[in-house]
């Protein structure tokens, strides 16, 4: 098996992602935004960044490349697609996720750490935290505060597909949300960055877990 990492033309965090997936013994492989095909892709992750510069949304042009047909595709085929901060951002521009990722409620880009809560510990991205578990992950993003209506922030959290809140909330999204699962359960988008503490010499560990999670259900799938 291997964990496709999609490069956007403004992708920053992409070779974060590779180096977390292969900290934790998994092999993973880079593809470009043009192509049309993941290759062996056993799980796909939608890294960080400012894909095509942020113009007219973050995200919105992204969502748009050739390879999110593949993405989309490979998603409703159950397979598991992990978005982080600029990759949940095109997650909910390509209909993958529902709501949106709006400025911050400050209007000031926020860079640091903070502080969060596993609210869904059975996920394919959580399943090696308990629940209720206080992670420390930093965040930096300018468009990081997630909304949705009424309805369907009720939905998320009755279904049980929030799967990290804020608890220092750091952008203004509506009930802390800070990462969203999909409906079948296999898409996650979050704006932390778990791929930048997953070492105790990146100053944290608390990231690892997502991808130990990830890679552990991919590595399950294949067996199958």
């Amino acid at each position: 098996m291997s964990v496709a990492v999609v490069q956007f033309p403004g992708s920053n965090c992409d070779m974060d992602a590779l180096h977390a997936v292969r900290t934790i013994g998994a092999e993973a492989h880079l593809v470009w935004h043009t192509e049309t095909d993941l290759g062996r892709a056993s799980a796909v992750i939608l890294p960080g960044g400012f894909s095509y510069g942020d113009h007219l949304r973050s995200g919105a042009i992204a969502a748009r490349s050739p390879i999110m047909n593949a993405v989309r595709a490979f998603a409703e085929a159950g397979g598991p697609v992990l978005g982080i901060c600029n990759g949940f951002q095109i997650l909910t521009e390509s209909g993958l996720l529902p709501g949106a990722l709006a400025r911050n409620e400050h209007l000031h880009f926020v860079c640091r750490p903070v502080r969060l809560r596993v609210e869904n510990a059975s996920s394919v991205f959580t399943d090696v935290y308990a629940q209720g578990q206080e992670l420390t992950l930093p965040v930096a993003h300018g468009e990081g505060s997630y909304y949705a209506d009424d309805e369907t922030l009720a939905r998320l959290h009755g279904e049980g597909r929030v799967a990290f809140t804020y608890l220092d909330n750091p952008n203004g999204s509506l009930r802390d949300v800070a990462g969203v699962l999909s409906e079948r359960g296999n898409v996650l988008g979050m704006m932390p960055h778990p791929e930048r503490v997953v070492e105790a010499v990146l100053g944290g560990t608390d990231g690892r877990g997502v991808f130990e999670s990830l890679v552990a259900h991919a590595e399950r799938a294949v067996a199958l």
